[in-house]
């Protein structure tokens, strides 16, 4: 196994050619066309002040030598100070007006790489690591404006080159040939190390990304890691991908830092090279002193910015390949296809599936030539044991992933037709363990409907146990539920998202119950908030519980996919199938007639 296994491309990821990438980069920039020009044409004058330089020192030097009076050196001294003040405030007017342009175009970059990220459906980061899509985000699109701040000193180089030529030319037209021809070998090297930039790059920032990955992780996880004492397991897990972007990076230190030393190392041979033949062309009578002195000035600015301009497609390379990692992430395709995007309607809720199949992977049937019809209104509940695909018709319903055959319909429309965020405004959806974000109880409750006043949800909640459970919280609606939720209750969290969908109003909702076991008052309120929503939607429960297998108007069996037994709680109690197994496994020790007999045999 090399070195470098586990820094592969995701499946995601694409290879954009140079032409490709600076169109994408050139499309951003549109909108920053006037500070781009302003820029450009200090640019334009910084490059013609550097390239006079030279010619006003070798003037200045002539004035000297023929007039050395204190008026003479004032004036020298005065004119280089210029030259200086000029150049610096010049300077400060050209970064300010890049790093304006580029700050907006990351902005821009950045958020359409997060939209495109939330908007990736669930299948995409069953797929990827959410800390490396997070590093494609952030670390990468700063590398991204990186690459345009180069870009700006890159072409004032490049223009200031040109005007160099120019000058050298008119100096010494024989010593410019021979310059001309040491570019090619210049070039060339710079070129070789281009493509190894580019990979070295790639590599670096993969590392980094696993790095990211690594900490999201562990840090998520760091409660169930001092559970079980694992400080030092998650240290040797983050440790191991430090240590790996820290080897990728050296290396990659390592070939960039030898493009600048290698090139210097050439231009020096050929400054030799052509100053020993200037002095020899001067010695013969082909060449003044003065043009020759003139030339070697003139040189050193020349070859600057030429070494500067080779030297820059290392850092052009790394910013070309953080470019490339967001676009491919902005242009990832979706597994979830819409055919249309047609308005819905408020929802009856009759769900339909028919000759349905559906998997995970192409090894991994979840449904086959499944059918299921769900009447308006009516609660269905689904149980089984762990696999049988309750949890997966949730998520087809939520259009979370893209099945494979048959149809899914709703109120009679193919599911694939709708507008998906009309669509989902109208499903409640409480997942197993309820995701609560940092901020305060009424900031989660309204966070499907931001403008829901505080009044009515006040009356919503005192509907739920006279709204006792309110008194439980330090603040009542304003309590702050920490990170994830971690400053509440279980129970608490669960009436948290059940009164999120009840402001929500939805017309189809979907509970996947949670399994922890709470108290019978804490449970005797989530039922009275399920009742509520029950009432007046179409509702799929993945059921836990006895109370809400109970409370549903039928239940479908589950085992490996396939729909075994339905019907009502005591009708199939009454057959003695796969539900009276369950019953007598899951839900017969929550009934009330089971602990009134527990009580009885611990009583005798």
């Amino acid at each position: 196994m090399g070195f470098f296994a586990g820094l592969n491309d995701e499946k995601y990821d694409r290879q954009y050619t140079d032409r490709e990438l600076t169109r994408r980069i050139t499309d951003f920039f549109r909108t920053q066309v006037t500070r781009l020009v302003y820029s450009s044409i200090i640019i334009i004058i910084l490059a013609f002040i550097g390239a006079a330089l030279p010619v006003i020192v070798s003037r200045m030097v002539d004035l000297l030598r023929e007039e050395p009076t204190p008026q003479a050196i004032a004036l020298v001294g005065a004119a280089l100070m210029g030259v200086g003040v000029g150049l610096w405030g010049l300077n400060w007017i050209r970064r300010s007006l890049i790093v304006r342009a580029v700050g907006d175009v990351v902005l821009e970059l950045r958020t359409r790489a997060f939209r495109a990220a939330a908007e990736h459906d669930l299948s995409f980061y069953d797929q990827f690591s959410s800390g490396r899509i997070v590093s494609r985000i952030t670390s990468d699109t700063n590398d991204f404006g990186q690459l345009v701040v180069i870009i700006t000193d890159v072409v004032s180089q490049m223009i200031q080159a040109l005007i160099l030529g120019i000058v050298l030319f008119r100096t010494e037209w024989r010593l410019s040939l021979l310059l001309l021809a040491f570019m090619p070998i210049i070039f060339g090297v710079a070129s070789g190390f281009r493509l190894l930039a580019r990979r070295v790059t790639k590599r670096g920032m993969k590392a980094m990304a696993d790095v990211n990955a690594a900490i999201k992780e562990t840090i998520s996880g760091i409660s169930i890691a001092k559970n079980f004492r694992q400080e030092e397991s998650i240290f040797k897990s983050f440790d191991e991908s430090n240590q790996q972007s820290y080897q990728v990076n050296v290396r990659r230190g390592f070939v960039l830092s030898l493009v600048f030393p290698t090139l210097n190392a050439l231009s020096g041979i050929f400054v030799g090279v052509l100053i020993y033949a200037g002095g020899m062309s001067a010695q013969q009578g082909l060449v003044s002193i003065g043009a020759w002195y003139l030339f070697i000035m003139s040189l050193d600015q020349f070859f600057f910015p030429v070494l500067n301009l080779t030297a820059f497609w290392a850092q052009i390379q790394g910013g070309l390949s953080a470019a490339e990692r967001v676009f491919a992430l902005i242009d990832a395709d979706p597994n979830v296809l819409q055919t249309e995007k047609q308005d819905v309607p408020r929802l009856k809720g009759e769900i339909k599936f028919e000759k349905f199949d559906f998997s995970y992977s192409d090894k991994e049937p979840i449904l086959t030539n499944f059918n299921l019809v769900i009447q308006p209104g009516e609660t269905l509940a689904l149980v089984g044991h762990t696999g049988a695909g309750k949890s997966s018709i949730a998520k087809l319903i939520a259009r979370f992933y893209e099945f494979q055959k048959g149809s899914l319909s709703i109120d009679g429309s193919d599911i694939r037709t709708f507008d998906l965020g009309q669509y989902r405004r109208q499903l409640g959806i409480v997942s197993q363990v309820p995701f609560l974000f940092s901020g305060t109880v009424i900031d989660n409750i309204r966070y499907a409907v931001p403008g829901v006043p505080e009044e009515e949800m006040l009356k919503l909640a005192k509907r739920i146990g006279d709204g006792e459970w309110l008194e439980t919280l330090p603040n009542g609606l304003h309590t702050e539920v920490g990170e994830r939720g971690n400053r509440l209750s279980m129970g608490q969290r669960q009436l948290v998202a059940l009164m999120r969908v009840l402001v929500q109003n939805p017309a189809i909702f979907i509970l996947d119950e949670a399994t922890a076991s709470i108290d019978p008052f804490t449970e005797w309120q989530i039922q009275q908030a399920l009742n509520l929503i029950l009432k007046n939607t179409t509702s799929i429960l993945i059921a836990h519980r006895l109370s809400t297998v109970k409370a549903a108007d039928r239940i479908v069996v589950m085992k490996k996919g396939a729909i075994i037994e339905q019907g009502s709680h005591d009708g199939l109690l009454t057959q003695g199938g796969h539900y009276a197994e369950l019953y007598n496994t899951y839900f017969r020790h929550q009934s009330l007639a089971y602990i009134e007999q527990v009580k009885e045999m611990v009583g005798k």
